[in-house]
């Protein structure tokens, strides 16, 4: 199986605006809106003059009052939801609680986007609630009691994927210190070049064996700077993470946590992975 280039794949997609199907290679499109067409003044029939049996127009004193604009209600200064796309102040203080339990959303930038939600599913995930995304009130709750997973190595470097809670975490000497969701085997089965397989992720201890610094084109997919641990799968970066499982084997992590984890070195060669 060849490998291509970075460089060329971005090329692919500039031209065709998606990604191949496969683990970890589904993208988004946007279609830009059509700009409204022009109304000129010729198209513009004249307005005939009025008729002197017509009555001149009333007067604005006795017109009929108007009736009041409505204007759209002001968002409350603390919002019982946060979602994707909301910005302001709160999601500045969700972001760096967050941070400070360990979950990766990268910066405190006050936009709730893709890392932040991202970061959402793994705490909902831990305090065993609906997967939505949504910081509502049982999950701003959660955040507040400081609601963090317990990890199983005591000691070491080790990244500990949680098969049952759909993470992945980094944990040195027993403690966690980044916290990602993730999305392993889906368990369906899958055929690939007349066979039928199945979609799971083998527990078990393992080493990472070897990584790529950039785009794999695998035969299930592409792949971003996986790193290898168990013969095929690898944890890599994808444009789909889902709060469920649904990869062919492999643990997708988002873009950029993927692009965290190589500019940090957390999961260099010989690393352990444990699954369970």
């Amino acid at each position: 199986m060849a490998t291509k280039t970075t460089i060329g794949w971005l090329a692919a997609l500039a031209v065709t605006g998606t990604l191949a199907a496969g683990c970890g290679a589904d993208g988004d499109t946007g279609t830009a809106a059509p700009a409204p067409a022009a109304t000129t003044s010729a198209a513009r029939p004249a307005e005939p003059p009025p008729s002197p049996s017509v009555p001149p127009a009333a007067s604005p004193s006795r017109s009929a009052p108007e009736s009041p604009v409505k204007r759209p209600a002001k968002r409350p200064a603390k919002p019982d939801r946060l979602r994707h796309g909301d910005k302001g102040p709160e999601v500045v203080a969700l972001q760096k609680r967050l941070t400070e339990l360990g979950y990766w959303n990268g910066k405190a930038d006050g936009r709730f986007g893709s890392s932040t939600q991202q970061a959402v599913y793994a705490l909902q995930k831990t305090a065993g609630l609906n997967r939505d995304g949504v910081a509502g009130p049982r999950t701003r709750k959660a955040v507040e009691r400081g609601v963090r997973p317990k990890a199983r190595s005591t000691k070491g470097h080790v990244v500990e994927i949680s098969l049952k809670r759909q993470l992945l975490m980094i944990v040195d000497d027993g403690r966690i210190t980044r916290i990602f969701n993730t999305s392993t085997g889906s368990n369906d089965n899958y055929e690939h070049d007349g066979e039928t397989y199945l979609a799971d992720t083998p527990p078990g201890r393992f080493r990472v064996s070897r990584q790529i610094d950039g785009w794999r084109d695998a035969p299930l997919g592409l792949l971003w700077r996986p790193k290898y641990f168990n013969g095929g799968i690898a944890v890599h970066g994808a444009h789909n993470v889902p709060p469920y499982p649904a990869s062919h084997g492999c643990a997708r992590l988002s873009i950029a946590a993927m692009n965290w984890i190589w500019a940090n070195d957390a999961m260099p060669v010989k690393t352990r992975v444990w699954v369970y």
